[in-house]
């Protein structure tokens, strides 16, 4: 599609490479133009922190107030209880209020490295639809808002039909999160002006159905814009490593973990990245992402510093920049590594390095360690471990231990 933006946010959404669909292209890009506009992401508060792979959209909510918008961080307090179907094989686990709770206090901080909750004209708001949600009168909510949806077109959206086509389950609870993920764009333009609602692009069926029942209902002209959902170059889905989730709260991933993964992007997505998910110049982006052979890392270090630094701090990447160039380029030990602390009753009379690998983090299993060791895969103190069935014991520890998974992955081992 060739479509020349009027606005700097769908400008900056298509030069940057966010942009998969949009309702009305025109019609946004024309309400942009009118002073400072309102729009939403929806995120369910089903974990303590949001991971990597929804930080396409947080970047996107943080260029619509750059550009002059309103964002609206809106948290699923009332949909989390019911769990979005799409394109999950499963239903998933239904979780108390009070873990949602505190869910939602987690998320909040995340989203303050991102975005400016201030009384300025588009200061972000925070908001739960729970607000709303919670004490819907159910007669009245089928009568006013679910006449107005057909099970047919719903049947048709590829979130339910690939369900469907698969056999699997589909339950009238989750059936129900499109409706529920429809009003609220409705409640939030009647109570805030809201017109636009940005999501990846397997919440095309949802945004849509929110855009029609606010036409229906209200009359109100409500507009749908989608990111991409990326994977990396390998195919992988982006937020998963080698060992888990990449969370966004330093608690749960260490800033110098955070870095790390960045530093480890494959060269093919070097370019792409930087455009996502820095704010640095476009032409910059692309200088750094056609370098090749040893020069890439230098553009690896980059990325992995301005990501940081986005959501941590200028101060956490540098010291996680010196402790990655303390432990890959001079072999030392770094400050910043990821470290397990164990007493001396953890240890007892000792405790294996199968155990020991996995504690820190650098295998999910004793197997999986042993599979390490066995392919030489695993260091201890830069040396290669060879002997899996190796005891560590407190005189050992008198000074931290380093262990390694491959080049890239480090823990420290210490006693408290």
């Amino acid at each position: 599609m060739t479509y020349h933006p009027k606005s700097d946010f769908i400008a900056v959404m298509m030069e940057r490479g966010f942009l998969a669909d949009c309702t009305d292209y025109q019609g946004l890009d024309e309400a942009l133009m009118k002073g400072a506009q309102p729009g939403y992401i929806g995120f369910d508060a089903t974990a303590k922190s949001l991971h990597v792979g929804s930080l396409i959209q947080i970047m996107m909510l943080r260029w619509l107030q750059k550009t002059g918008h309103r964002p609206i961080t809106l948290m699923g307090g009332g949909t989390t209880k019911v769990g979005d179907p799409s394109f999950r094989a499963d239903e998933r686990p239904l979780l108390s209020p009070e873990a949602i709770s505190d869910n939602i206090a987690g998320i909040k901080r995340v989203f303050s490295a991102y975005v400016d909750y201030s009384d300025a004209p588009n200061g972000a708001l925070m908001l739960n639809n729970a607000e709303w949600l919670d004490d819907l009168n159910y007669l009245d909510f089928l009568r006013d808002i679910g006449r107005h949806f057909s099970i047919n077109r719903m049947l048709s959206f590829e979130s339910v039909k690939s369900r469907l086509d698969r056999e699997q389950s589909l339950s009238f609870l989750e059936f129900n999160y499109m409706i529920l993920q429809a009003y609220d764009f409705l409640e939030l333009h009647r109570r805030y002006g809201c017109i636009l609602q940005l999501g990846g692009s397997d919440q095309w069926g949802n945004i849509v159905n929110g855009v029609d029942l606010t036409r229906r209902v209200i009359d109100g002209e409500v507009y749908g814009l989608t990111s991409h959902l990326l994977t990396t170059a390998d195919g992988r889905k982006m937020g998963k490593s080698q060992s888990g989730a990449v969370w966004l709260d330093a608690e749960m991933v260490s800033p110098y973990e955070f870095w790390q993964y960045w530093r480890n992007t494959m060269d093919a997505d070097v370019g792409r990245f930087l455009k996502l998910y820095t704010e640095m110049p476009l032409d910059e982006c692309d200088r750094l992402g056609a370098l090749q052979g040893s020069e890439v890392n230098e553009a690896k270090i980059k990325l992995a510093n301005e990501v940081t630094t986005l959501l941590h701090g200028a101060e956490a990447a540098a010291a996680a920049e010196a402790t990655a160039r303390e432990v890959f380029e001079r072999g030392g030990v770094g400050d910043d590594l990821p470290t397990l602390t164990l007493s001396t009753g953890d240890i007892g009379d000792g405790i294996s390095i199968v155990q020991l690998i996995v504690k820190s983090g650098l295998a999910k299993s004793g197997k999986e360690a042993k599979r390490l060791i066995a392919e030489n895969g695993a260091k201890l103190d830069d040396a290669p471990l060879t002997n899996a069935g190796l005891m560590i014991d407190a005189a050992a520890l008198s000074s931290p231990i380093k262990l390694s998974a491959g080049k890239k992955r480090h823990a420290l081992v210490q006693l408290g």
